[in-house]
Order: C-alpha cells, then sequence, then structure tokens
C-alpha cells in the first residue's frame, strides 16, 4: 500500500498554520516537476488561498480539509 497523497498534502498545510505567527506564508504544489498551484495562509483569517497556476484562478478556504481536497484535486489531473 502507498502513502496517502492527502494526508501528505494536509501534513503540509497544518505546518503553515504552524509556522505562520503574523505572516502570511505560502507553499508550492508540483507534480512531476510542474508546478500546479501556489497555496498562501493567512493567520489574520485563518483562510487558505489557492492560486491554480494553468487558469490563474483563485479559491479560499477557511477549513483545511476543503483545501486539501481541492489541492488533491488539481496535483491528480
Amino acid at each position: 500500500m502507498e502513502n496517502s497523497q492527502l494526508v501528505a498534502i494536509i501534513s503540509r498545510l497544518d505546518a503553515m498554520i504552524k509556522s505562520a505567527e503574523d505572516e502570511v506564508v505560502s507553499r508550492r504544489f508540483e507534480k512531476e516537476g510542474e508546478e500546479r498551484g501556489v497555496v498562501t495562509y493567512d493567520p489574520k483569517e485563518n483562510a487558505f488561498e489557492l492560486e491554480e497556476i494553468s487558469t490563474k484562478q483563485k479559491f479560499q478556504f477557511d477549513n483545511i480539509d476543503l483545501a486539501a481536497i481541492e489541492i488533491y484535486d488539481l496535483l491528480d489531473y
């Protein structure tokens, strides 16, 4: 059985929450060397924002699970 990609994504998002004191932090998500999205976490709003690189669309999430699912879908296509 291979490791869960969803658990890995949630771990990265959780690390963002823990490392963000008063500053916005961001992480890039790639698949096979191709950047698919950039996620930022704003501790003041307690929210994530995902920008899809290919479409330039931005999505906001106040729930870590919903953000992780959207990132998973972005990386899986």
